[in-house]
């Protein structure tokens, strides 16, 4: 174990950032980053400038969304057109590097709606057979991103207990509300937590409503939810705030 000495050194410290600010250059150089939209080659991490003039932004306060039950989720990005494609590489096609971009716009979007209302940041989990066929939660990938910019790191909260059929496949709120009933468990220590809850995408909230549950149910103080993107509403069940 390093002394406090050790740590505390200026100089340990700036030849420790050099090495990294160097190895990000080789990898930069070895696997050149990419827009998580268009898939288009960058100098530096990021969503290139075509993206950011044609994604399909949500304007003002039609990114904030709140449930019939309360639930307040936040997002970025409507989920259609290029956006709807790049999450899907990330969620289905190995593109993990996108989460670093995509998880920077979460962190923008928490930090505008929801400023000192959270102490911890957790993710929406897969399950154990997901997590094992993609190699990785593109959930958690986006909640490290995002923390990154916070200078803070996650804090696995939530277990996914069964392995449901996927909520892509479910056209009604109420199956999706049935289909994820009971499938997650409280993870850590919960109790008095005002909970940061970080998805990709909120169609129509029934997960994140049912991980919320879970967090309050074991003593969460508070869960406010953000995503990349969120799909249009139509129904009354969820009222879009104008």
């Amino acid at each position: 174990m390093e002394s406090k000495h050790q740590t505390d050194n200026p100089n340990r410290r700036r030849a420790v950032s050099r090495a990294k600010k160097l190895l990000e250059r080789l990898l930069d150089l070895l696997f050149p980053p990419k827009c998580p939209f268009c898939g288009r080659l960058m100098e530096h991490a990021g969503i290139c400038a075509a993206c950011r003039q044609e994604l399909p932004w949500i304007e003002d306060t039609d990114s904030l969304r709140e449930g019939a039950d309360g639930l307040r989720c936040a997002g970025v990005l409507w989920y259609e057109g290029s956006a709807a494609e790049g999450l899907r590489r990330l969620k289905f096609q190995g593109a993990s590097a996108a989460a670093e971009p995509m998880g920077a716009l979460v962190a923008q979007c928490a930090a505008r709606w929801f400023s000192g209302e959270f102490d911890t940041v957790t993710w929406v989990p897969v399950s154990r057979k997901r997590l094992r066929q993609r190699g990785y939660d593109q959930a958690e990938l986006l909640a490290r991103a995002a923390c990154r910019h916070w200078e803070t790191a996650p804090v696995r909260l939530l277990n996914k207990t069964q392995d449901n059929p996927a909520q892509s496949g479910l056209r009604e709120a109420a199956a999706r509300r049935a289909n994820v009933l009971g499938v997650y468990e409280p993870a850590g220590e919960i109790a008095g937590k005002r909970v940061l809850l970080v998805d990709d995408i909120c169609t129509t909230g029934a997960t994140l409503s049912e991980c919320a549950r879970v967090l309050k149910d074991a003593g969460a103080d508070s869960v406010v939810c953000a995503a990349v993107a969120l799909t249009r509403q139509h129904g009354a069940s969820e009222k879009v705030h104008k």
